[in-house]
């Protein structure tokens, strides 16, 4: 993969820091799932420390990194290679390591009390450290340097090259065209707000059953994949060969978890789908969460919610979900694609589920930006939501607690949800071109599906910026208009 001597070294000596990255990612997915909660000032300590040595181990690159620079002739997995070195370099070079230090801490304190104060529905609890987590985002980003705004720094990290202006573009594009689709499908009324189903009580048991049933038509691996419980569902990608998913099981609704596991199973295809060689390298990373969003949302959405999908799976919930006895095909497809305005994002319908996202974004903006303080937050929450979704949440709980973000300190990750969407209904555009989806879903080939993703998109990982990697693969770059059609062709066609 390597012929230069000194990217060569500098992949020898990124072994401990890739081993520091899998050890930090198990503490994390422990602490969202198994630690006990009076753990999380050591838990903090330990993740601090943790991280302070692999910002030392990655400074130490330095000299390597910039002979490796003078270099002419580098191919495309040494550029990507010194692409997301620099991009560590660049970061832990500006933020000094008292800064990372209480960032990891803050934010593993802060999530066992995001925890509390969302069982209890109490903004209170979790303001104080919101307010401090606000304070170190704002240094960070100042430390990491921005051209216009403060929230451009911290966009950068998680989706490389990305700005304001391309949200704002993306959003001005997007958030018109949803609304006037909106509009029209409940005036329609093809797709109804409501459902039997979605009051039925299921057993926790019989769903656990039909989500096995779904990871195996997935073809999740068993001896590289587990899926657990845990608060808010997610994805920790330790390596190419140990990726793990959480869902959540609320006894009603039985699409919430059914959705929960499709999506989540999006992203571990995508990281188990990378080129073997990339494992111990920093290529065993998607390109930005945009990328990897857009993997997820297309299973889910594209594949998940369709008709041949419905009908690939109406045997397995007839077989082990009472509350579908009497419901045929056409009633699941209704069911699964109800139009509804929900305060709650992660159960948010396609067609409403962009407004949540352009909501937290201008939040964090006017924080990040000294706009307004973390005191108003829960009142412009409930304004925006009124706004963009048409709801006020009846509580803390739905409302501002709902997402775990903001404790974990990702301010800039929420824009790469919408980004994901858009990606996705790029991905739908061109991979009709390739495959009879239709006919692959309906018949349970979604080993064709993967195949294709695998080759177009997993296999790369990080060797590729997001924006070259879609100009790569589809000619253009976060391009809403494919979105837009297939939801006009989906909800009014």
């Amino acid at each position: 993969m390597s012929e230069n001597s000194f990217v060569k070294e500098i992949l020898e000596r990124f072994k401990p820091i890739w081993a520091l990255n899998h050890a930090l990612g198990l503490l994390d997915w422990d602490l969202e799932t198994y630690m006990p909660s009076g753990s999380s000032s050591a838990r903090g300590s330990a993740q601090a420390r943790l991280a302070l040595t692999k910002q030392e181990k990655v400074i130490a690159l330095t000299p390597l990194v910039a002979q490796a620079r003078k270099t002419s002739g580098l191919n495309d997995f040494e550029n990507g290679a010194l692409r997301m070195i620099m991009r560590d370099l660049d970061y832990y070079t500006k933020v000094p390591p008292t800064l990372v230090e209480e960032l990891q801490r803050t934010a593993t304190e802060a999530t066992v009390v995001w925890r509390e104060a969302r069982r209890n529905s109490d903004f209170t609890l979790f303001k104080p450290h919101l307010d401090r987590m606000i304070e170190l985002k704002k240094q960070e980003a100042e430390k990491l340097g921005y051209d216009g705004h403060p929230y451009n720094a911290l966009l950068n990290r998680f989706e490389e090259g990305l700005t304001i202006g391309d949200v704002d573009r993306t959003f001005s594009r997007l958030i018109p065209k949803l609304k006037r689709i909106l509009s029209k499908v409940v005036t329609a009324g093809k797709f109804p707000p409501n459902h039997p189903l979605e009051s039925a009580e299921y057993e926790e048991a019989s769903m656990k059953q039909v989500n096995r049933e779904i990871l195996n038509l997935l073809g999740m691996p068993e001896q590289t994949f587990r899926m657990d419980i845990s608060a808010h569902p997610f994805t920790k990608g330790l390596s190419i060969t140990d990726v793990r998913i959480t869902t959540r099981y609320k006894r009603t609704s039985f699409k919430d978890t059914l959705f929960s596991v499709i999506h989540e199973c999006g992203h571990a295809i995508h990281r188990l789908q990378m080129d073997p060689s990339f494992e111990y390298t920093p290529l065993v990373n998607t390109t930005s969460l945009g990328v990897n969003e857009s993997q997820s949302r297309f299973w889910e959405n594209f594949v998940g919610r369709s008709r041949d999908f419905v009908k690939l799976i109406y045997p397995i919930l007839k077989r082990n979900l009472g509350s579908t006895a009497s419901c045929n095909e056409e009633d699941i497809y209704r069911y699964f694609n109800a139009v509804r305005p929900s305060p709650i994002r992660v159960e948010a319908d396609e067609l409403t589920y962009n407004f949540h996202i352009i909501l937290r974004y201008e939040l964090e903006k006017r924080l990040i930006g000294g706009e307004t303080s973390v005191s108003e937050i829960p009142s412009l929450w409930n304004d925006m939501m009124d706004e963009y979704v048409g709801i006020r949440p009846a509580n803390d709980e739905e409302g501002v607690l709902q997402d775990i973000h903001w404790s974990d300190g990702e301010f800039g990750y929420f824009p790469t949800y919408s980004l994901g969407n858009v990606i996705a209904g790029m991905v739908f555009h061109k991979i009709r071109k390739d495959i009879d989806l239709e006919a692959v879903v309906k018949s349970g080939r979604l080993v064709d599906v993967k195949k294709w993703l695998q080759q177009q998109i997993h296999t790369w990982g990080g060797t590729y910026s997001p924006k070259v990697l879609q100009q790569k693969v589809f000619g253009e770059v976060y391009n809403p208009d494919w979105l837009i059609d297939y939801l006009e062709q989906k909800f009014l066609g």
